[in-house]
Order: structure tokens, then C-alpha cells, then sequence
């Protein structure tokens, strides 16, 4: 029963720090990498834009406004391009690629464009003079893909600023304690350096 009590003790006493020590990790991988940040959240606006890409393609087919399959086809591709611009801005243990950085802001811009373009002309269908869509439950996956694109361009925007701020987070990440004390009970003083015989 004591035993049970025991392992049950050191168990719970365990498992915080499994969880500092992964925390610990996470910081590190973080400092030697900075560029995971924005890297992730770019993954993040991806995964966003995709999953909700049902009610975007649905808004396309039921406005038919004039560039609207070509603003989601170019926001896909692009998005896509982004990443292989991304990996290649920052080589490993290099210096950044400063062409692929700008390739990569024009690409995210061309993004934030179709976006923008495509909610004008979401707003322009629904507020025309001359047969408005309206706004039911049969149509509401248009709204959905308004929010969706706002939210999408939001999400671009962080991305962005946190590639361009790299720098300045990168110092304060470097200022984060991750070195692991070692306690050695007083063992290290009975270790004989000195080499004498």
C-alpha cells in the first residue's frame, strides 16, 4: 500500500517537469530557430483558408463575379509558393536569403489582394442596385466566406510582421534562461583533478 502511495507521489512529481522540460525544449528549438514563429502562423493562415474553402468555392459559383475564381485559384497558389519561399529565405545555420524574402512579401501581397478583391466583390453582389444576392439560410455560406477572407487576411498580416520583426524577438528569446542546473551533492569536490600520483 505504501509502495502504491510512493509511486503514485513521484509520478505526480514527474510530470510537471516532463512538461518544463518540453517547455524547455520548445524555447530552444525557438532560439535556434527563429523563424518557426511566422513560419507557423503562415501554416496556421494556410490550414485556415483550406478548410473553409467550401463556402469560398460555393460563393464563386453562386456571384459569378468577373475574377472571383481567379482571386481563390491565385490565393491557393501563392499560398503554396509561400512556403518554398519561406524555407529557402532562411537556410540553415545561413544568413537570409534576402531575394526570396522579397519574393516572398510580393507573394503574400498578391494573397492579401485577391483576398481583398474577392470581399468587394462579395460586398459589391450583395449591396448592387440591380438584383441583389440576399442574405438567407440558403446563401449564408457567402457571409461565411466574407469572415473567412477577413479573418485569412488578418491572419497574413501577422505573419508578415512577425517575419519582419524577426529581429527584435529574436534578441529577447535569446535573453530566456534554458540552461538545466545540474546539482552534483558534493560530488565534484571529491573528483582529483590535479593528475598526482
Amino acid at each position: 500500500m505504501n509502495d502504491t502511495k510512493t509511486t503514485a507521489a513521484v509520478s505526480s512529481q514527474e510530470k510537471p517537469s516532463v512538461l518544463k522540460e518540453f517547455c524547455r525544449k520548445c524555447i530552444v528549438g525557438l532560439k535556434r530557430s527563429p523563424q518557426t514563429i511566422p513560419f507557423l502562423v503562415l501554416v496556421l493562415a494556410f490550414l485556415y483558408y483550406s478548410l473553409n474553402l467550401t463556402s469560398v468555392s460555393n460563393t464563386t459559383a453562386r456571384i459569378q463575379g468577373q475574377g472571383m475564381g481567379l482571386c481563390g485559384f491565385a490565393t491557393m497558389l501563392f499560398s503554396i509558393l509561400s512556403f518554398v519561399c519561406f524555407l529557402n529565405a532562411f537556410p540553415h545555420r545561413k544568413k537570409p536569403n534576402i531575394f526570396m524574402l522579397i519574393l516572398l512579401f510580393a507573394m503574400l501581397g498578391i494573397v492579401i489582394y485577391c483576398d481583398d478583391y474577392y470581399i468587394g466583390s462579395i460586398a459589391l453582389a450583395l449591396t448592387r442596385p440591380d438584383n441583389p444576392i440576399p442574405l438567407e439560410p440558403s446563401t449564408i455560406y457567402i457571409a461565411l466566406a466574407y469572415n473567412v477572407l477577413n479573418t485569412h487576411i488578418g491572419i497574413i498580416i501577422a505573419a508578415i510582421a512577425l517575419t519582419v520583426l524577426m529581429p527584435v524577438y529574436k534578441i529577447f528569446l535569446k535573453k530566456i534562461n534554458t540552461s538545466v542546473r545540474v546539482e552534483d551533492f558534493g560530488k565534484m569536490a571529491e573528483i582529483d583533478i590535479s593528475g598526482e600520483d
